[in-house]
């Protein structure tokens, strides 16, 4: 009888045994969602330092540090970090030591200022209404539309010099010149707060502005 009784128990513990694992295998969806969490409400992994990695505007002598290694351990520019590896394409990018990248990363507090989400475009709402991101044919209008601004703000060039035009992967041409003492990029004349990162496949600017990703 003491057997018995313990069965119940045992059935119990492993059904939430399994509950749990099904949890921790269910991975995160690929794609961002309107009303997602933005980067800067989690903790971002890459806030652990790199061992032998300086800090803000440093290089490193370690050739084998990429963009990927670094972008998203300064909490300033996370949204931004966050957004990059939702881009496969741009991930795969920042992730290949044999192409160059120049990174123009908004800070936080300006993309926390612009009037719409990076994934939300008027025009869907003009023609779908309010439910032009629900479903699946809505996710993939979202992703196209953060693609679209994270591409912005990559520079297929490094090191990138002055006056130097080039094309963003947007396909819109890009420069930066010394104003009004700082590093200001155009169009747009948008300031340079700082190089947050230099290394073995490019840098990280950090801009107090949005470049134009209509």
């Amino acid at each position: 009888m003491r057997f018995t009784t313990q069965y119940p128990i045992l059935i119990s513990i492993s059904t939430a045994l399994l509950g749990s694992c099904a949890q921790i295998l269910s991975g995160p969806e690929e794609r961002p969602q309107p009303g997602h969490v933005l980067a800067d409400q989690q903790e971002p992994l890459m806030n652990i330092p790199i061992p032998g990695f300086g800090g803000k505007g440093s290089s490193t002598d370690a050739g084998d540090v990429i963009i990927s290694d670094v972008i998203g351990k300064d909490r300033g520019i996370n949204i931004f970090a966050g957004f990059t590896r939702d881009i496969s394409a741009i991930s795969k990018r920042l992730n290949d030591d044999t192409q160059n990248t120049t990174v123009l990363a908004p800070l936080n507090s300006e993309i926390q200022k612009l009037p719409r989400k990076p994934w939300e475009d008027p025009e869907d709402y003009d023609s779908l209404g309010p439910s032009a991101y629900e479903g699946s044919d809505g996710e993939d209008r979202a992703h196209k539309n953060l693609r679209r601004f994270v591409e912005a703000h990559i520079m297929p060039a490094s090191p990138w010099k002055e006056g130097e035009k080039v094309k963003s992967l947007r396909g819109e041409e890009v420069w930066w010149e010394h104003k009004e003492g700082t590093r200001r990029v155009q169009p747009g004349n948008i300031e340079v707060s700082s190089v947050a990162d230099k290394v073995s496949n490019g840098e990280v600017w950090m801009l107090k502005g949005v470049m134009n990703y209509a």
